[in-house]
Order: structure tokens, then C-alpha cells, then sequence
């Protein structure tokens, strides 16, 4: 890894079960297991981080041509538990997206199905790392 490539999260216990996430630019997110407080579940960061993803690349391609009226992009799965362990399973992504009428809303349109083929075939990191699989290696710091 080089300092280009490196992308990096750490996560501070704030709680029962609760906790905060700080990215290199110092900006926060709080989760935890989705009890009382209204904390995203990592499961449900994992949905926003694959909706997020493809949701900023078809939008930076569509909006070259015209400004949305609505772009709503819904993420959503099947926590499962099998032989394989807990996973997701059948993990889709819609996009409602509409545009103005005129020759750039009109140009939007015809580019969309394009868009989101591209993020999800080689642009969304996110969904091309699930897709391709990713080992993770865990490590624990010595006392």
C-alpha cells in the first residue's frame, strides 16, 4: 500500500455497544447493534457504503447532462445465517431517478442505464470489492 492508495477508518468504543468511526479528514460517524438509539448497524453502513458509491458515480455521469428532480437509490439484502457463516444474500440496488424534459433531461435518461451499468461493472469500489470478494486479515495490537 502507498499513502495514495491507503484509505483508512479508525473506531473508538463511546458506549454499550456503541461506537464511533473517525476517517484521516476528521469526519465522524457513529454505530452500534441498531437497539434503542438510532445508530446505523453495520450491516446497514455496509448497504449505505454500496448504495453511496454507485449513487455518486451515476450521478456524477447523469449530471454532466442535466440536473436530477429526484434520485433516490434504495440498498437492500438478506442477512442470512448458514454454512457459510452470517452474510448477506441477494443484495440489489434501484436507482428512481427522473429528470427535467428538454434536451438535457432527455440526454440524462438515455445515459442512466449506461451509468449504472458502468458503477456496477468497474467504477463502485464498494460493490466491486463484494463482488470480487476481499480477504481481510484481523490482528490485535500486543499489551
Amino acid at each position: 500500500m502507498t499513502e495514495d492508495t491507503l484509505r483508512r477508518v479508525e473506531l473508538t468504543k463511546i458506549g454499550p455497544h456503541r461506537f464511533k468511526a473517525t476517517n484521516a479528514r476528521g469526519g465522524e460517524t457513529f454505530f452500534g447493534t441498531g437497539g434503542l438509539d438510532p445508530d446505523f448497524t453495520p450491516v446497514e453502513l455496509l448497504l449505505a457504503a454500496i448504495g453511496g458509491c454507485s449513487a455518486i458515480d451515476v450521478e456524477s455521469i447523469v449530471g454532466k447532462r442535466s440536473d436530477s428532480t429526484r434520485f433516490t437509490v434504495t440498498t437492500e439484502g438478506a442477512k442470512v445465517r448458514d454454512q457459510d457463516g452470517n452474510h448477506m444474500a441477494g443484495l440489489r440496488v434501484t436507482f428512481d431517478v427522473t429528470f427535467p424534459d428538454g434536451e438535457g433531461g432527455d440526454a440524462a435518461r438515455a445515459v442512466l442505464p449506461e451509468a449504472i451499468a458502468m458503477s456496477r461493472d468497474r467504477l463502485c469500489t464498494v460493490s466491486r470489492t463484494v463482488q470480487l470478494g476481499a480477504d481481510v486479515t484481523y490482528a490485535r495490537v500486543a499489551d
